[in-house]
């Protein structure tokens, strides 16, 4: 049974409120979280829009920690909280400065957010309402020291059925603003972090067709791969596919990701330079295939982490096996009590061995149910270092719903209270 993605891209609104960095400041404006329900084009349960607005009204009264605080520098440790040493002795328990970066580059995640038109009725519905030079500052995240130079669009390769007759245009969008890419420009802020860092953001699923390519999990041949056909990577098909297809008008994700890392390595390859990939949901799931696209493609691509909050499993142990080869390293961020991490699939991959891709483990299922699995390429592997967290650790969220569960704002929560596997949420920190 495949679960649905994006609960996050109908929870948090373009007048979602500001994050603070280094911790989190939930001061939410209630005439405009009202306007955007007014604007919303997909309507919610009783339950679920209650549980949402129960969740707004609990980050204003949980009130952060003093952010007058200087951001941690980083300095010459820069690689290692990038994840050079896959964040050994950084997790558990969590270092300070690394939770600083990770609810820093949860910003950028909620800017996308932010940033994207909501409303159906708009002439500009699925696009970005800002424009470049403002989209940080905008949406709410002020002396960022980042400066956006490309607004990023995906499109579906699936379209609506000839037989669904009569739909608004809105159903059909086909391409839509899914993220952007932000430079670090500002001298203090590159010297705190030991080098110039590279963000690329994307928002989780929105559209209506984002949502059918959601639900096309079987497993695909990565293009271009050069080596044994057999034991290949793999990835799930819809992903490839909003991540790959292009309109007679629109760009692939791929192509314009490629052509802005080649002018940002062309004007910057010579200094120390670092690429952060961050995204929520869908989102998450579109950075792991822009990093291994961009370390399969530039041999001289800068070092690459991916930061993801609640995203699903995207393709096989190969596809990990040759993300870890290139040097990426990922840090998935996971709500034990959000489903959307666990799809798709039944079956997962296991073993230490990341180079083993015979060893399949599987919960109680007989022979067949695997042989099965196995022929219509449902073996799915979970990447990267984990850091987990959980909704029943916070006596602030509502942990019986799912859109709850899986919003960006419960992530940056429960990462910003989160000590240790022992103390798994301070309320003092939250």
């Amino acid at each position: 049974m495949r679960v649905a993605f994006g609960f996050r891209a109908f929870a948090n609104s373009p007048t979602s409120p500001p994050l603070d960095s280094p911790n989190l400041s939930f001061a939410t404006k209630t005439d405009r979280s009202e306007k955007f329900r007014k604007n919303s084009n997909l309507a919610f349960s009783a339950a679920t829009s209650s549980s949402l607005k129960q969740l707004d009204s609990t980050f204003m009264q949980c009130s952060s920690v003093d952010t007058t605080q200087p951001s941690p520098k980083l300095g010459k440790r820069w690689m290692e909280y990038q994840g050079s040493n896959n964040w050994e002795c950084l997790l558990d328990p969590l270092d300070h400065t690394l939770r600083s970066e990770i609810l820093r580059y949860g910003q950028f995640v909620e800017a996308a957010y932010r940033s994207f038109d909501f409303d159906p009725m708009s002439p500009t519905y699925a696009t970005c309402r800002f424009p470049r030079n403002s989209l940080l500052t905008r949406s709410g995240f002020e002396q960022t020291g980042y400066r956006v130079t490309k607004n990023l669009r995906a499109t579906c390769g699936v379209q609506m059925p000839r037989w669904i007759g009569g739909v608004p245009s809105w159903m059909s969008t086909q391409s839509s603003w899914i993220g952007y890419v932000a430079i670090c420009q500002d001298k203090e802020e590159i010297a705190r972090l030991g080098r110039r860092d590279v963000v690329i953001a994307f928002r989780g699923t929105i559209t209506c067709l984002e949502w059918v390519e959601n639900l096309r999990a079987t497993l695909t041949e990565v293009p271009d791969y050069v080596g044994p056909k057999s034991g290949g990577p793999m990835v799930e098909r819809g992903f490839l596919s909003l991540y790959t297809s292009r309109t007679a008008t629109s760009s692939s994700l791929q192509d314009m990701i490629r052509r802005e890392i080649s002018k940002i390595i062309e004007l910057y390859g010579d200094e120390p330079l670092s690429l952060t990939i961050t995204g929520h949901s869908l989102g998450a799931a579109l950075a792991i295939l822009s990093a291994y696209d961009i370390t399969a493609t530039f041999a001289k691509a800068p070092m690459v982490t991916v930061v993801s909050f609640g995203g699903p499993r995207v393709g096989n142990r190969s596809l990990g096996c040759q993300l870890d080869k290139s040097g990426t390293r990922i840090l998935r961020i996971v709500n034990s009590d959000d489903p959307i991490p666990k799809v798709p699939g039944f079956v997962f991959e296991d073993g230490d061995d990341v180079e083993s891709t015979k060893n399949v483990h599987v919960a109680n299922l007989p022979r067949w149910i695997l042989k099965c699995v196995e022929d219509r390429q449902w073996v799915y592997a979970d990447m990267g270092q984990e850091l987990r967290l959980s909704s029943k650790e916070s006596p602030y969220l509502n942990k019986s719903n799912l859109a709850t569960c899986h919003d960006l704002k419960t992530y940056l929560h429960l990462v910003n209270g989160f000590v240790s596997s022992k103390c798994p949420f301070n309320e003092m920190m939250a």
